[in-house]
């Protein structure tokens, strides 16, 4: 028993002595020049996706200079929304193929805190177009939305979002 110890022993010294080669990671990462380029190519596809949708709808829409592509069915009236203003509002989303992903027929309407990160830029940039009562359609490139990512439950990676929303009101 006592030799079988020391012969594990003395094994465990002579590999733990013998550092091996270390893996090399032949495969080049990209730099900042190759990623950059890459996001300007999927920038411009998901655009072309957009583009692509709005013909075969035949919808009329607008492209803000942050990339978020809307259509303001009704301004609403009152005051533009502004950060930290609760908005209750009805909504679907989908997907550019028609998936549906959420919808307050399913979960009752939405209230959200405009400004919040837990909203996705896209549609606090376009719930900023709006005064209460008003309603329109938005268009989410992933960039605005959920990104790469997804949003690990109905949304997949790098999806462009549709949203229409309809404002109920605000809650003070």
């Amino acid at each position: 028993m006592a030799r079988d110890l020391l012969i594990l022993i003395l094994l465990s010294g002579l590999i733990s002595c013998n550092p091996g080669q270390e893996k090399s990671d032949s495969t080049p990462r990209p730099g900042k020049k190759e990623m950059a380029e890459l996001n300007k190519y999927l920038v411009q596809k998901d655009r072309e996706r957009i583009l692509n949708y709005i013909e075969r709808k035949g919808l009329e829409m607008n492209e803000s200079p942050a990339g978020l592509w809307y259509s303001i069915k009704s301004e609403g009236s009152g005051s533009y929304f502004k950060d930290n203003d609760r908005i209750v509002m009805e909504y679907k989303c989908h997907l550019l193929d028609g998936t549906a992903c959420y919808s307050s027929a399913e979960s009752g309407p939405k209230e959200m805190i405009l400004g919040r990160s837990e909203m996705e830029a896209g549609l606090n940039q376009g719930l900023r177009m709006l005064k209460p009562g008003g309603e329109a359609v938005f268009i989410l490139p992933p960039f605005l939305a959920y990104g790469l990512a997804g949003d690990g439950r109905r949304i997949p990676s790098r999806a462009v979002i549709v949203y229409n929303i309809k404002v109920l009101m605000t809650v003070d």
